[in-house]
């Protein structure tokens, strides 16, 4: 089959790679319908994160079942599915408790390189979530989102407790970031404050529902929402970056007694104890529990009730990988989409 594997910075090829097979009863082969390229995979293809050997790439999938493995009992072949970057039995006391991303037998799904024409999925009961039935064709990208994307922004979200009456600052202006904002506005957040210096993305920001715009960051942007917010800071503030200055924006954005939901993968992050402690700001987050919103956002997604594909502004067969990558490494696209 042909699949994207990064070789050292900035160089993305799309070659074959042998056709995936079950290898544990828990598993499931499914041939790719959509993947694309994600935030995160930019640190790669950057050098940020080093690139030693050939690597497959790519973590966001929706697809059909082609062959599940002998104890495989709720997922069916010919579902057509949507699973998490993180596969989960969802069975375990972390998995009940909602945080499947970190279940005691979590399996990293995009080390098998989700940007390919098949796919295994690990613990296939507990990870993947089938439609009712085939998904309309203009569905697809939503229901991909959902497969990250949607699924971070949420947690992020919930994570800074976004809800009725409170205001939400979101720190990142990425598929995360946006997708943080349509998340706040769905469970009801009164003001969302999106930062962002992109003018496509303040459009789509808008759209998704948020309020204000700041275009300043760093300690500008922290005082543009305090100026917004009587000088007291948001109650919620979503960090969707990863970096120093991201965590430190957010955190300096954020009232006493409020949170912070920091869903950007950290680099470099480091925190000063002392103004953490004076701040009383909560902060919770990490690599974003996906498997648990996939039922709601899928059922959002189906009634047309919310449509988070349109962060993806860019669609490309997958044999051109390397254009997706180098169209958001030069942010030229927000989110690519890749069609086997």
């Amino acid at each position: 089959m042909l699949g994207a594997v990064i070789h050292a910075p900035g160089d993305v090829r799309v070659e074959e790679r042998d056709t995936p097979k079950i290898i544990h009863p828990t598993d499931a082969v499914i041939r790719t319908v959509a993947t694309c390229v994600c935030g995160s995979d930019l640190w790669d293809y950057r050098g940020i994160n080093p690139v030693t050997a050939p690597t497959p790439m790519g973590h966001e999938y929706v697809g059909v079942v082609e062959e599940v493995g002998d104890q495989v009992t709720l997922i069916k072949p010919g579902e057509f599915v949507i699973g998490s970057f993180f596969a989960s039995d969802n069975t375990c006391e972390i998995c009940r408790a909602g945080y499947q991303s970190s279940c005691v037998h979590r399996a990293y799904v995009g080390a098998g390189g989700a940007q390919a024409e098949r796919l295994r999925v690990p613990f296939a009961d507990g990870t993947l979530v089938a439609t009712p039935e085939p998904p309309s064709e203009d569905l697809i990208p939503s229901l991909l989102a959902a497969s990250d994307v949607l699924g971070t922004g949420w947690f992020g979200s919930v994570a800074a407790e976004a809800g009725p009456g409170r205001t939400v600052a979101v720190v990142g202006d990425g598929a995360v970031g946006l997708l943080a904002v349509l998340a706040a506005r769905q469970l009801g957040a009164e003001r969302i404050i999106a930062m962002s210096r992109h003018e496509d993305r303040q459009k789509l920001a808008v759209e998704f529902g948020a309020t204000d715009i700041v275009t300043e960051r760093g300690d500008q942007g922290v005082a543009k929402v305090k100026e917004l917010t009587g000088g007291l800071g948001a109650h919620s503030v979503v960090e969707a970056v990863g970096t120093q200055e991201s965590m430190m924006q957010a955190i300096r954005s954020t009232r006493p007694g409020g949170h912070v939901g920091h869903v950007g993968v950290a680099h470099g992050v480091q925190l000063p104890g002392e103004e953490l402690f004076y701040s009383h700001v909560h902060l919770h987050g990490g690599p974003a529990p996906v498997r648990r919103f996939l039922p709601q956002l899928i059922d959002l997604i189906l009634s047309r009730t919310i449509d988070p594909g349109k962060v993806f502004d860019l669609t490309l067969p997958l044999d051109q990988a390397a254009d997706a990558y180098k169209a958001m490494d030069e942010r030229r696209a927000i989110k690519a989409l890749l069609r086997p």
